[in-house]
């Protein structure tokens, strides 16, 4: 999960967070990647589009992946209006109603991913997960809220720095949580919860140059290579020899993208013995050689200003 998040190089915007009371009611558009955020206090309805409204109460969190257009509301009848034009307070507080201690007091942050990575993540994701404060993780997740609404708007030193970190501690806790209480989440993601194919990924993640064969994964897994073949498949979604193909790939584009090794040393670095070989694969999975990509990641950063 840490190499997968690494990779995905998440970026957060928090807030501004919403306390209101009366009636009201805000309507956010679609967005890309994962939206995350719980109720401090109060209660309000969570009305996403496709989906059963669901009454959120103080303590409980959520997470949208790829999520259709929603509504936060005070009431299933109140009527909506465009959420965007409202969020644009100078504190890192929207008011809704009069200021009042029994007023829905809410923390949402964004989150956004590299393109090129984004659905190692949001492909997995269902585009609602809501964890109760009575829930087995729901007390962690309430305090991280509690703490990252907190920050928001204080002007304390480093408090971007500390609303980021929070943001990505919360997303991992809230992956957990989807997947302790889902049969079978998808991708990888599931498969960290077997222990055979769970070996296996953690094996293949901590040494990516290593020679892998189908015969020692198997082996590590404690099965044989057919019974280990179909598993992964059907718990990962690709063959195993794939998911390794593909996450050399995606550590390579990274690190061309960065420059920060020689096309041969790179080769070396995710297990292949040759710079053809390597480029083989990469052009085969990304569609461009590895010089070619690297040039093309070059110039934006050519055609800066600081560069001319």
């Amino acid at each position: 999960m840490a190499d997968a998040i690494s990779l995905l190089k998440p970026r957060t915007v928090v807030g501004p967070n919403l306390r209101a009371t009366g009636e009201w009611a805000l309507r956010f558009d679609t967005f890309l990647h994962v939206r995350i955020g719980g109720l401090v206090r109060g209660t309000c309805w969570l009305i996403l589009d496709g989906h059963e409204p669901v009454l959120l109460q103080e303590g409980d969190t959520f997470m949208l992946g790829n999520p259709p257009p929603y509504v936060l509301a005070s009431a299933l009848d109140a009527s909506p209006r465009p959420a965007q034009p409202v969020l644009a307070p100078d504190d890192g507080i929207v008011r809704i109603g009069p200021e009042s201690e029994d007023d829905s007091y809410l923390c949402v942050g964004h989150i956004a991913f590299d393109d090129s990575y984004a659905a190692l993540l949001t492909d997995l994701l269902p585009p609602l997960v809501i964890v109760r404060a009575a829930d087995p993780r729901g007390m962690q997740l309430g305090q991280l809220i509690a703490l990252l609404a907190t920050e928001v708007g204080a002007d304390g030193a480093g408090g971007p720095l500390v609303q980021n970190h929070l943001a990505q501690v919360l997303l991992v806790h809230m992956l957990r949580a989807h997947a302790g209480q889902t049969d079978r989440p998808a991708g990888w993601l599931g498969a960290l919860n077997e222990d055979g194919i769970g070996t296996a990924l953690r094996a293949v993640h901590a040494d990516v140059a290593h020679s892998w064969s189908l015969k020692e994964l198997a082996e590590i897994s404690h099965m044989s290579r057919s019974a280990f073949a179909r598993t992964f498949k059907d718990h990962v979604g690709v063959p195993p020899l794939e998911y390794l193909i593909q996450w050399r790939m995606g550590l390579a584009r990274d690190a061309l993208t960065r420059d920060t090794l020689s096309i041969s040393d790179l080769a070396r670095a995710t297990g292949y013995q040759s710079e053809s070989a390597f480029s083989t694969a990469f052009r085969r999975v990304v569609g461009a050689s590895p010089t070619k990509f690297r040039n093309q990641a070059r110039k934006p950063e050519l055609a800066s200003p600081a560069r001319q």
